[in-house]
């Protein structure tokens, strides 16, 4: 095959999963916007949310961006190669140019702005607490959102189970939900639900544990990423060389 017809080979392969989880992450972002059950209806019921979540109600926006980029991408990657096109792979080469240098900016605004974060997850606390309490029991969207939520990560309310307390559904029924106490209970009481301090965690603490158990992975991941990025780019710039020294 030589190393040329290797290259070629590897850079179909590669740019052709690449396609294919563009398309993969397409449909999901089209799911996402025509979902009435998502987890994005929650945002937008919450009262008082801050302004910073706006970018976060639109990720079915975003995940059809980033399908649409990499379809792209994985398009001029296979074309460029096997029809040996010098402008698709110099196209290619330079989107993956700004989608590393991208994420390199990313990192370090991450790194820089943590305080910011902090205090953008304090409002976000705030305002599920709020939507807890006024729509929780009433507001059956909220109230089965919440419900899956707290199924799916084991948890109950954002902080702890006091989100509940002068809720709707606290009033009403005298309860907090039944996720709220380990072991499940139908009757799930304020005694049971502190269970003398070794209460359910909340969803966001929940959240964050999971993320640091899996840092490593995410890291690690993260890097493996990068990795594949700047192969990308060599292998293309590459094969680019090799062509045109072939059509000269």
């Amino acid at each position: 095959m030589g190393c040329f017809g290797f290259l070629k080979f590897m850079m179909f392969i590669f740019n052709g999963l690449i396609f294919v989880a563009g398309a993969a992450l397409l449909g999901v972002g089209i799911w996402v916007k025509v979902d009435s059950s998502s987890i994005m209806g929650l945002l937008n019921s919450m009262e008082g949310a801050p302004e910073e979540l706006g970018q976060l109600l639109n990720v079915g926006y975003l995940l059809i961006a980033i399908g649409v980029v990499l379809v792209v991408i994985g398009f001029l990657g296979c074309c460029g190669a096997i029809k040996e096109s010098r402008c698709m792979l110099m196209l290619f080469f330079i989107i993956i140019l700004v989608i590393f240098l991208a994420e390199v900016a990313g990192a370090v605004v991450m790194l820089v702005f943590k305080p910011v974060a902090k205090q953008l997850i304090g409002k976000v606390g705030d305002a599920a607490k709020k939507s807890i309490v006024k729509e929780y029991g009433s507001n059956t969207d909220v109230t089965q959102l919440w419900n899956s939520t707290m199924d799916a990560l084991e948890c109950c309310g954002f902080y702890n189970y006091t989100d509940f307390t002068n809720s709707t559904y606290f009033t009403d029924n005298k309860v907090y939900p039944s996720q709220c106490c380990q072991p499940r209970l139908p009757l799930c009481t304020e005694a049971e639900a502190s269970n003398n301090g070794t209460s359910v965690t909340g969803c966001f603490p929940k959240i964050v544990q999971l993320i640091e158990d899996n840092s490593v992975a995410i890291i690690g991941v993260a890097l493996g990423i990068a990795a594949l990025e700047l192969l990308a780019m060599i292998v293309a710039m590459t094969l680019y060389c090799k062509i045109g020294s072939k059509n000269g």
